[in-house]
């Protein structure tokens, strides 16, 4: 895009006239980059953007951190997981909490070096972290397939993976426009979102430099004032309207949908995924027998109504006083990705 097309979107946002709009990034890299990009300061009074569930640490429930709590000092299997997830508050203790305890918790990159690690250390039970949407899924779907060639009996994922499509029909009264993940949606493609237009869910994908992001949020206003329901797919260098198939194929192959829980959400039905009964010895709850756990959050924190866009971080008591990057109380706050994150690190000293 030229600079003068960057700049017409800029004056088409700032100039807008229209109703008023929510608008729902629900992406968490999207939140950090209005922040950074200061595209936020652009915007007229009726414009109001509010974070939904685009953050996979964030929307993983507490009950799923009681389960790798457990796997680690119970079962006394080594944890490879991302370093978001290491102090993620559980009902009583976090990962770096049980690591102070004895267990072991080793921080890996992907589920490739998970992987790895288990071929490397036959003696030790491993168990990858495995989080994420559409975006991550596949890889973690490779894992499993390289630890059967590699003929691994120690190695298991305990998965929360999630899709995307039944949490816009579980908040479709949340906003009045998504703003799509353009990394999802590469993978996924578009016709979903073309398809809940007919349910009047309107939205756009965006991709993520200042230029991309102004063109959406643009192109999101412009159609918004015509008052019908829309679709726009404004990151199409990137996203088609048939994904990525062979991404498709894999997780199909190893992966069903089931019901899952999301922190905010409650159980969204068929939400989730959990690996096919042909790959089941490398589920981790099934291997361990893992005992059905109620996770039970902070009540100080209202991480669940922010993944909702029912509030603002600003909006919670705790937040900038007793919960901090350094001492989250919720996930909101310790993922690069959380909206409380982005408000803390980019949104404390303007008006949001």
């Amino acid at each position: 895009m030229s600079e003068q097309k960057k700049k017409t979107a800029r004056e088409i946002i700032e100039g807008y006239d229209g109703p008023a709009v929510r608008i729902m990034e629900v992406c968490g890299t999207h939140t950090h980059e209005i922040f950074r990009l200061g595209i936020r300061r652009l915007l007229p009074p009726q414009v109001e953007l509010i974070s939904g569930p685009g953050c996979p640490v964030c929307v993983t429930p507490v009950s799923y951190i009681d389960e790798a709590v457990y796997l680690a000092l119970e079962k006394h299997v080594t944890i490879c997981t991302f370093g978001d997830l290491v102090r993620v508050p559980g009902s009583k203790k976090s990962l770096a909490d049980a690591r102070s305890e004895g267990g072991k918790i080793h921080i890996v990159y992907s589920p490739a070096d998970a992987e790895k690690y288990a071929k490397e250390h036959p003696e030790e039970e491993v168990v990858f972290l495995s989080v994420g949407f559409e975006t991550t899924t596949p890889a973690g779907c490779l894992s499993v397939r390289k630890a059967k060639e590699d003929g691994l009996v120690n190695y298991s994922m305990l998965i929360a993976n999630k899709t995307m499509p039944q949490a816009y029909e579980a908040l479709k009264g949340s906003a009045d426009i998504f703003l799509y993940p353009g990394h999802v949606n590469a993978i996924t493609g578009t016709k979903l979102c073309e398809e809940l237009v007919q349910e009047g869910v309107s939205g756009v994908v965006a991709g993520f430099t200042a230029k991309e992001l102004l063109t959406a949020l643009a192109v999101a206003l412009t159609h918004f004032q015509k008052g019908e329901p829309f679709f726009v797919n404004c990151y199409p260098r990137v996203v088609t309207e048939e994904g990525s198939k062979e991404a498709q194929r894999l997780v199909q192959e190893l992966m069903e949908a089931c019901d899952s829980e999301w922190r905010g959400l409650g159980i969204i039905g068929k939400s989730g995924l959990q690996l096919r009964p042909e790959w089941e010895m490398y589920d981790a709850r099934k291997k361990y027998q893992i005992p059905v756990m109620e996770g039970r959050a902070n009540p100080a924190c209202l991480c669940g109504d922010v993944l909702q866009g029912k509030c603002k971080p600003s909006d919670c008591k705790v937040f900038g006083k007793v919960c901090t990057p350094q001492h989250p109380v919720g996930a909101c706050m310790v993922s690069g990705e959380g909206a409380c994150s982005a408000y803390y690190m980019y949104g404390r000293d303007e008006e949001v």
